[in-house]
């Protein structure tokens, strides 16, 4: 194998959202189930420097990488299906390159040239690819909206200039929609062709085209698309609407498209082993006779995506314990003014996290609920400081708050680490990342993990307060996970519960379809139990 990577460009046509990251994670599985070593990118337009402070009920989750990056939620889809960790060179926005275009310009590293989108906005695009690929054999790069946004065209500028400097080693797919009018029942391929029109405008000729449907066409849709495409039949795939993503690898692999790129790439491997998806697709399909039931106590309900990970985690927990899960969205707002007993119908309530004072009383009745009621809960970052006020409420604290809630309160049982005082409104400053937690060796935790010192992925501004320790232990919580130094509460559970679990981190960001995290399976196990 060459040292020199190839690299396959993942872009788009007609809407956004039409799978770009899906079918860049799922040809990346394919490829790395031939052996190949894969990494992977995503190039957002946004003059955002990083997703930190962008809306989550307009954009979805703000996935965070191992080393803190703050990142769009495709790098979950990356992470889950090639099983590998992303890192802050896997996200490139325009505003970050920008940024450092202007503070170059400003300390004369340019010794008075004019700067200019092209050569220089596109040479910096055409770095980070270089630097984020540097160590694989295949490197693949989706790039964010559609063809032709004016925002795009930068990333589509610099993905031309970089096939014609390494021509042999690029490949282009192309993502298009083909709707269905439902009145006159046929498939319109006239918004595709336009599409594929507009990447051609741009110098770009694609090698493959993936057709997103809502349903199986005929096969005429796939002639149409090659005609018009400029492409053989055989490099276009038409994929349908999945009972779950997970199916797609699987897809693209009958259709032949990983052969294809193969071929159009000069890459030589061994067949693809995709027993292992097959087999989390058989799970992800079977209808249980068993299911559980969870409460997700929520405020971002607006945008399913905003609980991606935390999604995608419990349902692959449930999958490993042989259960079907339902779940349904609590809205804490709304749970502020509502009786407890509307969580009565769950088996286990979950709280992911979130920011800000709204809701905020709803998720603390919530984790107050699960507490008294020995109900099965799950506290994800915020999800921890809402029940270790619930704690202390009950402890004897009587107006316990958090600092983030009320900042002149003096019974912050929850206050701002030391770290973060005078960076509240600022991005990218966060607790963010990896870091490591040690737990306690009789606890619950430490059971689900097997071992006592443990790492996951943070994005937080405020901790525990311990010197509110006694009354939070009153109110039947115990400390169950510190940081390495004791300082920070990392994790808790219930003193004398069934399964009250919540934990600082985020760890739906390291679960695995393939590999379940062992927070979730403690869960869902619990659910069954009761």
């Amino acid at each position: 194998m060459k040292s020199t990577p190839k690299y396959i460009f993942v872009t788009g046509g007609v809407i956004s959202g039409v799978g770009k990251g899906i079918t860049a994670a799922s040809l990346g599985a394919l490829l790395k189930s031939r052996g190949l070593r894969i990494s992977i990118q995503k190039c957002d337009p946004y003059l955002n420097v990083d997703a930190g402070t962008l809306n989550p009920a307009e954009h979805g989750e703000c996935f965070v990488t191992r080393d803190g990056a703050e990142t769009d939620l495709d790098l979950g889809h990356y992470e889950r299906f090639l099983d590998e960790e992303t890192t802050r060179d896997s996200i490139t926005l325009s505003g970050r390159l920008m940024k450092q275009l202007i503070e170059d310009e400003r300390a004369g590293r340019f010794l008075g040239k004019t700067v200019q989108l092209i050569p220089h906005l596109t040479g910096a695009i055409q770095e980070t690819i270089i630097k984020a690929g540097a160590g694989s054999d295949v490197h693949i790069v989706e790039l964010g909206g559609t063809v032709g946004d004016y925002e795009g065209l930068s990333f589509v500028e610099a993905f031309r200039e970089f096939a014609h400097k390494h021509r042999g080693d690029v490949a282009f797919i192309h993502v298009v929609y083909v709707p269905y009018l439902l009145a006159s029942k046929e498939f319109k391929t006239k918004p595709a062709q336009n599409a594929m029109r507009d990447l051609r405008g741009f110098g770009i000729i694609p090698d493959i085209i993936v057709a997103r449907v809502e349903h199986e066409p005929d096969a005429s849709i796939r002639r149409k698309i090659s005609l018009f495409g400029g492409v053989p039949e055989e490099a276009v795939a038409v994929v349908p609407n999945a009972d779950t993503v997970l199916r797609v690898p699987e897809t693209l692999r009958e259709m032949g498209i990983d052969r294809q790129i193969m071929d159009i790439l000069g890459l030589a491997a061994g067949e693809p082993d995709i027993a292992q998806w097959h087999d989390v697709v058989r799970k992800a399909t079977t209808h249980h006779k068993k299911y559980v039931s969870v409460g997700i106590v929520a405020k971002y309900l607006d945008n399913e995506d905003t609980y991606l990970s935390v999604l995608e985690a419990l349902k692959s927990a449930a999958w490993h314990e042989g259960v079907g899960l339902k779940y349904e969205w609590v809205n804490a707002e709304k749970l502020e003014t509502s009786d407890n007993n509307v969580l009565d119908v769950y088996d286990g309530i979950l709280v992911p996290g979130g920011f800000g004072t709204r809701g905020v009383e709803g998720k603390i009745k919530a984790a107050d609920y699960a507490l008294t009621q020995r109900k099965p809960y799950l506290g994800l970052c915020l999800g921890l400081q809402v029940a270790v006020i619930a704690a202390a409420r009950k402890g004897g604290v009587a107006r316990a708050t958090s600092g983030e809630f009320d900042a002149k309160s003096d019974q912050q049982v929850v206050y701002l680490m030391e770290s973060q005082k005078g960076k509240e409104a600022t991005g990218g400053t966060m607790r963010l990342g990896d870091y490591p937690a040690r737990l306690t060796s009789d606890s619950k935790v430490f059971a689900l993990y097997g071992e006592r010192d443990i790492t996951e992925r943070h994005r937080h501004r405020y901790e525990v307060n311990r010197m509110y320790e006694a009354e939070i232990n009153r109110g039947g919580i115990t400390i169950s996970g510190e940081s390495p130094d004791g300082r920070l509460v990392e994790f808790i559970e219930g003193t004398d519960h069934p399964f009250f679990v919540a934990t600082q981190a985020h760890p739906e960001f390291r679960s695995r379809p393939t590999r379940p995290h062992p927070l979730f399976c403690g869960f869902v196990r619990s659910l069954l139990i009761r």
